[in-house]
C-alpha cells in the first residue's frame, strides 16, 4: 500500500512530523522573533481583505514556509534514487501541504471579516448613527473576492488531489499486479486488486486531506485563540482561568476523541469480519454459477448466516456507539456559549468579537475532533487496510491472518468434496 508510492514509506512519514515540528518550533522561538526584528511585523489591527496575504510578516512566512518544504522534498528526491513514483508521492505531497495551508489562510481572512462586520450589524440593530447601506455593500463586496479566491483554490486543490491518489492507486495495482502469481489464491484476490485499492484510495482522500486540513488549521488558529482568551477570564462555576478558551478547546475536544474512541473500539474488527462473510458468500455464490455441484442450499445457507450474525453484532455496538456520538455532537453546539454567559452578561465583547471567538473556538475544536468525525471513515479504511495487509503477507511470504488461513482450508475441503463425487 505504501511501498508501492513512497520511497522507505515509515522513515519518510517520521521524517516529515519530525521536521514539521522542528520547523514550527524553530519559528516560534527564533525565525518570528529574528523576522520581527528585520521589520516584517504584523499590523495590531490584522487586515480583512486580501491585503492580508501581503503584509510583510506574512510575506515573510511564506518564504520560510517554501524553504521548509523545499529543503524537505530536495532530501528526499536524492534519498528516493530512481523510485518511479518519487514526483507524485514527495512532491505531490508537499504541494497538497503548501496548498491546504493556503486555504487555512483563508479562513484566517474571513474570520478577521467578522469583527467589523459583526459590529457594523450590532451598531445598525442598535440605531446608531452615520451607518449607512453602502457600509454593508462594501463589507459583501470584500467577503465576495475572499470567496472567490477560496472557490477557486478548492477546485484547483481537488483536481489535483484526484489525480495524485488515482496515482497512488496506480503505483498499488502495478505492484499487486507484478506479484499476481503469489497472491491470486488469496480470497476474493480480484476483488482486493480492483475495488480494495479503488476504496482505500478513496477514502484515504477523504481522509488525508482532513487530517492535513486539521494539522494546518491548529498551527494557525491556536495562537489566535490563545490572543482571543484575552476576552474570557470568567468561566461558569470555575472562575477565572488564564487562556480560558484555549484550554477549554483542548480538553473539550480531548474528551470526545477520547470517548469515541473508547465505545468504538470493537467496530473495526467487526467491519473487517463483514468484508470476509460477505466476499466469501459471494464467492460461493460465483462459484455456483459454473458449478453445479456449488453453492448448494445447505452451503449458501450456512455463509448467508454468517453475514446475518455479523451484521447484528454490528448493529448491536453502532447503537451504544451512536448514543455517545451524538450526545457529544449535541453538547458540543451549547458549549462555547454557555462557557460564555459570565463574559456576555458582563458585556465584555462586542457581537463581532463573539463571531470571532466562536469561529476560532469551531476551527481548533473541529481540528482536535478529527477522530470524532471521521472514525466511521476510519473505521472503514482499517478494515480495508486488514483486508490488503493479506496481500502483503502472500507477497512477502509471511503467514496468512487466521480468517484467510479458515477460508482456504474451507476451500480444500470443498475442493476434495467436489473431487470425490462421481461425473
Amino acid at each position: 500500500m505504501f511501498h508501492s508510492f513512497f520511497p522507505r514509506p515509515k522513515q519518510f512519514g517520521i521524517s516529515a512530523v519530525v521536521w514539521a515540528f522542528v520547523a514550527i518550533l524553530a519559528w516560534y522561538f527564533f525565525v518570528s522573533g529574528f523576522g520581527d526584528r528585520l521589520g516584517y511585523v504584523m499590523p495590531e489591527q490584522e487586515p480583512f481583505d486580501l491585503s492580508y496575504f501581503l503584509v510583510p510578516a506574512n510575506l515573510f512566512f511564506y518564504a520560510y514556509f517554501a524553504l521548509c518544504l523545499v529543503l524537505f522534498g530536495g532530501v528526499w528526491t536524492v534519498i528516493a534514487g530512481d523510485h518511479p513514483w518519487k514526483r507524485w508521492s514527495i512532491w505531490g505531497s508537499l504541494l497538497i501541504i503548501a496548498v491546504t495551508y493556503f486555504g487555512v489562510q483563508i479562513s484566517v481572512v474571513i474570520n478577521n471579516f467578522r469583527r467589523p462586520f459583526g459590529d457594523l450589524l450590532q451598531n445598525a440593530l442598535s440605531k446608531q448613527p452615520g451607518i449607512t447601506a453602502w457600509d454593508f455593500y462594501e463589507l459583501q463586496i470584500v467577503f465576495a473576492k475572499i470567496a472567490f479566491l477560496s472557490m477557486g483554490v478548492s477546485i484547483l486543490t481537488d483536481f489535483f488531489t484526484s489525480h495524485y491518489i488515482f496515482r497512488w492507486r496506480m503505483a498499488m495495482n502495478n505492484y499487486y499486479m507484478s506479484k499476481w502469481e503469489k497472491v491470486r489464491h488469496i480470497e476474493g484476490a480480484s476483488q482486493r486488486v480492483q475495488e480494495d485499492t479503488m476504496r482505500f484510495s478513496a477514502t484515504l482522500e477523504g481522509l488525508g486531506i482532513s487530517l492535513i486540513n486539521s494539522v494546518m488549521t491548529l498551527v494557525v488558529f491556536l495562537p489566535i485563540l490563545f490572543s482571543l482568551s484575552s476576552y474570557v477570564s470568567e468561566l461558569p462555576i470555575i472562575g477565572e482561568v488564564p487562556h480560558a478558551l484555549f484550554w477549554l478547546a483542548i480538553i473539550w475536544s480531548a474528551f470526545g476523541t477520547v470517548l469515541l474512541a473508547t465505545v468504538g473500539i470493537k467496530l473495526p474488527g467487526l467491519n473487517f469480519r463483514n468484508q470476509r462473510v460477505e466476499a466469501a458468500y459471494r464467492k460461493e455464490l460465483v462459484y455456483g454459477e459454473d458449478h453445479a455441484d456449488r453453492a448448494q442450499p445447505l452451503t449458501t445457507t450456512q455463509l448467508f448466516e454468517n453475514v446475518r450474525k455479523n451484521y447484528f453484532r454490528m448493529y448491536f455496538h453502532y447503537l451504544y456507539f451512536n448514543v455517545a456520538r451524538y450526545f457529544y455532537i449535541q453538547a458540543d453546539a451549547v458549549f462555547l456559549l454557555l462557557m460564555l454567559v459570565p463574559t456576555i452578561v458582563a458585556g465584555k465583547i462586542t457581537y463581532g468579537i463573539y463571531q470571532q471567538i466562536a469561529t476560532a473556538f469551531g476551527q481548533v475544536s473541529n481540528s482536535f475532533q478529527y477522530l470524532v468525525s471521521s472514525w466511521t471513515t476510519i473505521i472503514e479504511l482499517l478494515s480495508i487496510h486488514k483486508r490488503l495487509k493479506a496481500f502483503e503477507a502472500a507477497i512477502d511470504d509471511q503467514p496468512l491472518p487466521t480468517i484467510d488461513q479458515h477460508y482456504l482450508e474451507r476451500e480444500a475441503v470443498a475442493g476434495e468434496i467436489a473431487a470425490d463425487k462421481p461425473t
